[in-house]
């Protein structure tokens, strides 16, 4: 039988008292939905002393209009961003992601900041204790090897996030709090390709917010995702397009994101580059397609084939391109 392992539940009811807990406590996992850490927990991925269970903080809840844009709560349920009036009016790419994220139970549970928070996914990582032991372990947990390339000291393990993709579209940011005050940092800039590493928050930082800004509001959007199991599993190549047209049916802008096949999630900002004030065309579409397949990295951290996987990131960025810019 898999049980979790022992550890002590904190319960903060404050942003201040979140902070205070993750200063004195080094040992600790950060508990938001639960949807990807209580799985890890089981399979001994984790096995901290603390877990900070932050769900009830109200200030990290829900999406409202600022001066800024349009902020979300990182405790705001996939769900609701999903059915979120203004967000499916004004940003239809990050309502369309949320939307596929697992099935609905998950929905319910998951949050957008635990999703954008989402762990680097494997064969050889996401497995059970003895599973394994029984290889040796690897780079990412105990283990001193990557088994997807053995050769060097790089983790390959794949983010598999829905919604930061389309939140890269979306020139989104993030608000984070920690011991010295509240920063913002570009969600671009927020990620670390490194499978290990992952990104750029400090051990006693916390999400609170993410911005979308107003200068993307009423974007088309796109997102698509390949998976084994159509309502349950994570992408093996996903796709999020944003764009937007000018009087004369040429391109204003457009941002594609891919994800699930690179340790991180990525822009293509070359495709802006290459279609910003043209007409789409079938030439065109394909010199995009090949940009994006030349920034997807896919390795053997599924039991997908890599090229497989490639060839779809291009499928969903011709179909994404077709939908936004025509």
């Amino acid at each position: 039988m898999i049980t979790m392992p022992q550890f002590t539940v904190l319960q903060p009811e404050t942003i201040p008292q979140t902070i205070d807990l993750l200063a004195k406590h080094s040992d600790l996992q950060v508990l938001a939905g639960g949807s990807d850490l209580v799985i890890n927990l089981r399979n001994r991925l984790f096995a901290p002393e603390y877990v900070l269970d932050i769900k009830a903080i109200k200030d990290l809840h829900g999406v409202k209009q600022t001066s800024e844009g349009l902020t979300i709560g990182a405790l705001t349920t996939l769900s609701e961003v999903a059915k979120n009036t203004e967000i499916k009016a004004k940003y239809p790419v990050l309502a369309s992601a949320a939307s596929v994220v697992a099935g609905p139970n998950i929905r319910n549970m998951a949050t957008l900041g635990g999703n954008i928070c989402l762990d680097t996914r494997c064969h050889w990582y996401n497995q059970s204790y003895f599973w394994r032991k029984s290889c040796n372990f690897c780079l990412k947990k105990d283990g001193d090897i990557c088994h997807v390339a053995p050769g060097g000291k790089y983790c390959w393990a794949a983010y598999s996030g829905d919604t930061a993709p389309a939140l890269l579209s979306l020139d989104a940011s993030l608000k984070i709090v920690g011991p010295n005050g509240e920063r913002t940092v570009a969600l671009k800039d927020f990620f670390i390709l490194d499978g290990i590493e992952k990104y750029h928050l400090a051990s006693n930082e916390v999400i609170t917010e993410i911005l979308l800004p107003t200068e993307k509001a009423n974007y088309k959007g796109f997102y698509k995702k390949l998976r084994i199991r159509d309502s349950v599993d994570y992408p093996l190549a996903g796709v999020a397009v944003a764009g937007k047209l000018d009087s004369d049916g040429s391109c204003q802008d457009v941002s594609v994101a891919i994800t699930a096949v690179n340790p991180a999630p990525l822009l293509v900002p070359e495709i802006n580059n290459l279609l910003v004030g043209q007409k789409l065309t079938e030439e065109l579409i394909e010199k995009a397609v090949e940009l994006a397949r030349k920034t997807a990295k896919p390795m053997k951290t599924t039991l997908s084939t890599m090229p497989y996987r490639r060839h779809m990131i291009g499928v969903f960025v011709k179909q994404g391109l077709m939908e936004v810019l025509k």
